[in-house]
């Protein structure tokens, strides 16, 4: 398999990494708009460099879509008329009429088109989904769910990131959905500068709160910060008539338990990579698979669509304070 990833920064590099080591992959092709980027980063991993000009007549086989979201109209619309199978990260735009002409375009041209939520492919995360599955929660009651940024980022990321709900949340969004397998009926949320005034220049938070409940009765608390003074931490606990589990509290979480004894901040993540690296690698092998036909879409592109309208919907709460139905947001 011939795989062009578009793209060579932090995203890009993760996916080139991988891909390189997939037996599977006979050759990885790499496009940026800076070139001379994409040729140290093929250099390093054995690649092959092609213009950002000519993406869309790359002899390919799959692509992945690394690039900024403000270039993702821009390379989608070149590579999934091909019809060839796109893992895009997330998100695939910020408005739902962004992602729903992404996805229609998609489907235009019968190409798969798998979305980049890589929590999914952790693999307790995972593990939670597979106990839901299995009925070995029994009747879901509650969700517990922390999200935690190490170090808050620069003014040009936060210009264009689209706010804490659809840059951080929207993870959290999409695991909701997947773990519940329901839609997510109301939100009501919050946010606040309260360490980083940059934020508030682009009406954003630096914290935020969120009380959801899914169409199917789960209720879910969801916290979160752009600072993490002992790490990046990510976790969730999920609350059952039949067992209480949870993902991401471990010897690496970044958190001192005034009991003690629990073993907890020992080489705490130091950033969403050091967290998530297992999954990026599971996350780029399922693509691998997806696109060879060996399995379905584990990720379809309609996560990223409803998860965009639980982020919008909460922005809405917070212009009205209200609580916020999500299928009015449009």
């Amino acid at each position: 398999m011939r795989v062009l990833v578009v793209g060579a920064g932090r995203m890009g590099a993760i996916r080139v990494e991988d891909l390189v080591t997939d037996p599977r992959v006979e050759k990885v092709i790499i496009a940026n708009r800076n070139e001379d980027r994409a040729r140290a980063l093929a250099d390093l991993h054995g690649a092959e460099v092609a213009p950002w000009s000519a993406m869309a007549d790359i002899d390919a086989d799959a692509t992945v879509v690394a690039v900024g979201t403000d270039a993702h109209d821009e390379v989608l619309g070149a590579t999934l008329p091909k019809g060839r199978p796109v893992l895009c990260e997330k998100p695939i735009a910020l408005s739902l009429e962004g992602t729903q002409a992404a996805i229609d375009l998609a489907k235009k041209h019968n190409a798969g088109f798998q979305i980049g939520f890589q929590r999914r492919f952790d693999q307790p995360i995972r593990a939670i989904r597979e106990a839901v599955e299995a009925d070995e929660m029994g009747t879901l009651y509650s969700m517990t769910m922390t999200a935690h940024d190490m170090t808050p980022s620069g003014r040009e990321f936060m210009a264009g990131s689209g706010g804490i709900f659809r840059d951080m949340h929207v993870h959290d969004f999409d695991l909701v959905r997947w773990i519940t397998d329901s839609e997510v009926e109301q939100v009501y949320a919050t946010q606040a500068v309260r360490e980083f005034p940059d934020f508030g220049d682009f009406d954003d938070g630096d914290v935020s709160a969120i009380s959801l409940n899914t169409v199917s009765g789960v209720q879910v608390l969801i916290s979160g910060t752009r600072h993490g003074a002992l790490g990046h931490d990510v976790r969730m606990e999920v609350f059952g008539s039949k067992n209480s589990v949870s993902a991401g509290l471990n010897s690496r979480t970044p958190l001192h338990a005034m009991e003690g004894g629990l073993g907890m901040n020992t080489d705490a993540y130091h950033g969403f990579v050091d967290r998530f690296r297992d999954a990026f690698l599971n996350e780029t092998r399922a693509f691998v698979s997806f696109a060879a036909g060996e399995i379905e879409n584990p990720c379809p592109p309609d996560s990223a669509l409803e998860s965009l309208r639980v982020a919008l919907a909460c922005d809405e709460s917070i212009r009205t304070g209200q609580v916020v139905k999500v299928q009015t947001v449009s």
